[in-house]
């Protein structure tokens, strides 16, 4: 028989229901073994992010530069906005909303409550350099391959991505419902899994309903540029919306986001290149998952939110996600890094927002590829304007 394979969102929410039962009865040394494990992934795991972000950002620049050419620009360049836009758009909401919500400082105490569960023992892995050193050298490296032309130097990096990828989908991947149990583990135990689930519960209903907002604000833009019906437009992306929520793959619905492009109106040929483009470098509802899940959690672990540091986080954030690789949690892999570098999360909350972001990751797959069709919309008129007018 074939082996059935679980959705790795199916798996998380296992991984979470099982950690709080075990929790209630597994004896001190077991939590203690538990985190043991979870901080032997962590260092792993922390090791691997300046990695990530070299192997995936460097070829990514590097393909860009060398295929640059006025649509390509125009379209990497919307996209960019259209994340951009959706990061800020999540903080104005969250700061909005969450504080009515959820209890400052809930998480707090985590640590302290947990202190008794303390590891067995624990490895230190130091990276071989930190995340912005990374970010500048994948910069660097990618604009010189595009200027030179390095070829051969440009194989060693899609080399490089493809054992990245690899070890991200064979190691990093299968090992985070463990990890997760582990961690909801030590939080049962703590006696500090109520809190959190409540206001998990309710942070995921508030980003569901901010994807749909943000939707809707995208295709009104893309209505008002393209003189489209801008609610017409977005019902004929509706299957591609519902195919993202099934598949919560942004490459595994392009088929499914042409086709209902094409029918909005676009032309083929334009449909075709920015459709498999954006499916790439379109990030909205990854960057709004990530940007309302850093704030619900810095609340309630009482760290400072302030504009001047989110937006920065956003514009990076627009960046990595870039590079995010196509499969399920790439886009929290690749974010893990400023995600400490800029907001200063360290492992317990960097596992909780990996938590809950694959605990929604179709809301912002769907979101992304249903975005795809409102920058079509945009760069179909744009194009035909310049032809016109040459």
């Amino acid at each position: 028989m074939k082996k059935l394979k679980l959705p790795l969102v199916v798996k998380v929410l296992i991984a979470i229901a099982l950690g709080i039962l075990f929790g209630q009865f597994v004896p001190g040394w077991g939590v203690r073994l538990g985190n043991t494990l979870s901080g032997l992934f962590n260092q792993i795991l922390r090791f691997f992010i300046p990695l990530i972000i070299i192997g995936l950002v460097t070829p990514a620049i590097a393909d860009f530069g060398k295929k640059a050419g006025r649509m390509l620009l125009l379209t990497v360049g919307l996209a960019y906005l259209f994340t951009v836009c959706s990061g800020l758009f999540a903080y104005l909401f969250s700061v909005e909303l969450f504080p009515g919500i959820l209890s400052k400082g809930t998480l707090a105490t985590l640590e302290d409550a947990g202190k008794e569960f303390e590891p067995f023992f624990s490895i230190n892995i130091p990276p071989l350099t930190d995340v912005m050193t990374a970010l500048v050298l994948s910069f660097l490296v990618g604009i010189g391959i595009a200027v030179t032309d390095a070829g051969k130097l440009h194989g060693g990096f899609e080399e490089l991505k493809k054992i990245i990828i690899m070890g991200i989908e064979k190691v990093i991947i299968p090992f985070l419902p463990p990890y997760i149990f582990c961690l909801f583990m030590d939080m049962a135990a703590a006696g500090k899994v109520g809190p959190v689930l409540g206001s998990f519960l309710a942070v995921v209903g508030i980003i569901f309903g901010m994807t749909l907002v943000l939707l809707f604000l995208q295709f009104c833009v893309a209505g008002i540029v393209a003189r489209r019906n801008p609610f017409k437009a977005l019902w004929g992306m509706l299957p591609a919306y519902m195919t993202a929520l099934g598949t919560a793959s942004s490459a595994a619905t392009i088929p499914v986001t042409l086709r209902s492009t094409v029918a909005n109106g676009v032309r083929e040929e334009v449909a075709g290149f920015t459709v498999p483009l954006c499916a790439t470098i379109h990030m909205s509802g990854s960057t709004l998952k990530i940007t309302s899940c850093a704030i619900a959690l810095m609340l309630m672990f009482d760290m400072q939110v302030d504009f001047v540091t989110m937006l920065g986080f956003v514009m990076m954030l627009g960046v990595t996600m870039v590079a995010a690789p196509g499969v399920p949690g790439g886009s929290i892999m690749a974010a893990l890094g400023i995600l400490g570098s800029i907001l200063g999360f360290d492992a317990s909350q960097q596992a909780l927002m990996i938590t809950l972001y694959i605990a929604m990751d179709s809301f912002g797959t769907a979101c992304n590829v249903t975005g795809d069709g409102a920058i079509a919309l945009i760069v179909d008129r744009i194009a035909a304007k310049n032809e016109k007018n040459s």
